[in-house]
């Protein structure tokens, strides 16, 4: 049944049921668009449209089937004549050609939606597949709701379709009811019924969160057609994701001994242009194609990454076309990750140099989800490149608003002291640089303020510049940090370091002679 290196036939519905979901209709030329990317992606058919279902329905499916010759083009049509006739016309100037029709299997959908008995659609099932196969013998045949189907009567339509000429059997789970184990038995069941005289096929969905798991396990008992779709998109919770059914065979080729024509590298190109002509992104958790799939946060994760690729990553991003793994730097990044982003930057560092960094980091990690590489330089800016200095910040808070005076209150250490003070101004930073100036008992002019966001989003740090002067020198003093309040004072506190070394300078020289100190 589960015969090694058997090829499995990849049919893509995202134009079709993708594309009933909502949010995720498109117009002709982004139709167009996204059939050639699946062309050149591998899949084997893509199901065009519902051409019935409108004009520009039927136009897409028209058109893609006269430039798309690389594969097969499928319509699909309810199982009435007229319906059919209509998805001929659509599909008929294809290079290969295909008909999908379908009708209601279930009890359910017998009693409540179509109200005909078990005969008239067994009538009905036979005599749509027979008008399809005078068009073209690449005929598909789904009997709908088939997981809530009494079994027997399934099997009953099912040997219908197929003598009528029926060459590809599918058998959905409509509504994403079965469980794996019990849709790889039905699959299994109906494998032994059609006995090779066509290709059985599955087509899950994922309302229960199982559809690829559904798709393989009915691999495993026989089908040899998976009915999917890019990013898993669909009518309610989506169908099974084209990546991961691909993926999944691909990685596990020790217990699903199948090949696919699927290019895989082209994978993450192919799900980013159907989320850039949607507008609908896939969570950052998904597999295969998500932001984070190939993210790795934790320290342990980075550290056995750094050693060996194979300790965290079951496949490589390379193979579905992403350029690499993305260590994210945060607060569960260990020291060695750290020293090997470090190393990655051009920063040779000693040992303990290194954990000064991620001392930092550590901090910065509690107020920033992700630290960046702009956040790092900074880091090493304010710790690597400083002495022992005179003035250090403790702590700060500030009062501000439209009915209050700014005050900010502050905590520095001078010459390893530990001074409190306040101080008053007609803004926040005013009063913040008041607050420095009492307690440090300096007065130099300031030149310049600018603040600066080192990276994007909401918990960016901001780096503040601050130029003070002294007679004809100037110093530029720099901090930063995600609360633009402290960065403004770590920089005056910074810029007041760096003008008691040029004044001990100047003082041990006796020269004074302009200079600009960064």
């Amino acid at each position: 049944m589960d015969a090694k290196g058997e090829k499995i036939f990849i049919f893509d519905t995202t134009l079709r049921d993708g594309e009933q979901s909502p949010g995720n209709s498109m117009n002709l030329d982004e139709k167009i668009r996204m059939a050639r990317q699946l062309e050149k992606l591998g899949v084997d058919i893509i199901e065009a449209g519902f051409p019935v279902a409108s004009e520009g329905d039927f136009q897409a499916v028209q058109q893609i089937a006269r430039e798309i010759r690389g594969l097969q083009v499928c319509g699909l049509s309810r199982a009435n004549l007229a319906d059919l006739d209509r998805t001929w016309a659509a599909v008929a100037e294809a290079a290969n050609p295909r008909i999908h029709t379908f009708l209601s299997a279930s009890d359910i959908h017998l009693k409540y939606q179509l109200m005909k008995s078990r005969e008239q659609v067994l009538k009905e099932a036979y005599a749509a597949v027979k008008h399809a196969a005078a068009f073209t013998k690449n005929v598909e045949f789904s009997p709908m709701d088939s997981t809530r189907s009494e079994r027997t009567f399934l099997g009953e339509m099912v040997e219908a379709a197929l003598e009528a000429g029926a060459t590809t059997i599918n058998i959905p789970d409509t509504v994403g009811y079965a469980m794996p184990e019990e849709y790889g038995e039905l699959m299994a069941f109906l494998f032994k019924k059609i006995r090779g005289r066509a290709v059985l096929s599955a087509h899950c969905h994922n309302d229960l969160g199982l559809a690829v798991a559904n798709s393989l396990a009915a691999v495993r008992s026989g089908a040899r057609q998976v009915e999917c779709t890019i990013n898993g998109i669909g009518e309610r919770a989506g169908n099974a994701a084209l990546e991961e059914v691909v993926m999944a065979l691909a990685t596990r080729k020790d217990l699903l001994h199948h090949t696919t024509r699927i290019k895989t590298e082209r994978i993450y190109q192919t799900s980013r242009l159907l989320s850039a002509i949607t507008g609908i992104h896939v969570q950052p958790n998904k597999a295969i194609v998500g932001a984070n799939a190939f993210a790795h946060e934790s320290g342990i994760h980075q550290d056995g990454l750094i050693k060996e690729k194979l300790t965290y990553e079951i496949m490589t991003p390379q193979s579905v076309g992403i350029a690499d793994s993305n260590l994210v730097l945060g607060k569960h990044s260990g020291r060695h990750a750290i020293a090997d982003h470090l190393k990655k930057m051009g920063y040779n560092l000693s040992r303990e140099e290194v954990t000064r960094i991620f001392a930092r980091f550590k901090d910065l990690a509690d107020v920033k989800k992700e630290i960046f590489d702009e956040d790092l330089e900074a880091i090493i800016s304010e710790e690597m490149f400083r002495i022992e200095d005179k003035y250090k910040l403790v702590s700060l808070t500030v009062v501000s608003g439209n009915v209050a005076i700014p005050t900010a209150t502050m905590e520095m250490e001078v010459d390893k002291q530990v001074i409190h003070d306040a101080g008053f101004g007609i803004g926040p930073v005013d009063a913040t640089f008041a607050a420095i100036r009492k307690i440090t008992k300096t007065n130099d002019a300031l030149q310049q303020y600018a603040v600066n966001a080192i990276t994007g989003g909401t918990d960016a740090q901001g780096e503040v510049t601050v130029q003070l002067k002294y007679n004809q020198h100037t110093v530029v003093g720099r901090g930063a940090h995600p609360d633009v309040l402290v960065a403004s004072a770590k920089a005056y506190i910074n810029a007041l370091n760096r003008l008691d070394r040029l004044k001990a300078e100047v003082k041990k020289d006796g020269v004074e002679q302009k200079k600009i100190i960064l």
